[in-house]
């Protein structure tokens, strides 16, 4: 995309969000930066984040282990069925496990 229409597609979104929400002045200069990067950077291909592998202590994973559910490590919220749950996050039980660094 060249530079001056990104430009001005910047300037038109910064102007519109000035119009509706409270910005001080001294931050436009990095407002109008930011929304020229994503811009100007839209259809590149973003670099994929880091897998994070998380480790759960033996601590939490017996605190996780209730006789009516599962703690959820993604969301912190108790589940009968957590195959289903982590159907619903795209994730396998595998990933998950893997994921967490749970035992199989």
């Amino acid at each position: 995309m060249p530079t001056d229409n990104a430009l001005q597609l910047a300037a038109g979104i910064v102007s519109s969000f000035v119009q509706h929400n409270q910005v001080a002045s001294n931050e436009l200069p990095a407002l109008i930066a930011s929304v020229h990067h994503a811009i100007a950077n839209v259809g590149e291909e973003q670099p994929a984040p880091a897998q994070d592998q998380r480790k759960t202590t033996p601590a939490q994973v017996r605190k996780s282990i209730m006789p009516e559910a599962l703690i959820s490590f993604e969301d912190g919220k108790p589940y009968r069925l957590l195959k289903r749950h982590l159907r619903t996050l795209g994730l396998t039980p595998e990933e998950y496990r893997a994921k967490w660094g749970l035992p199989a």
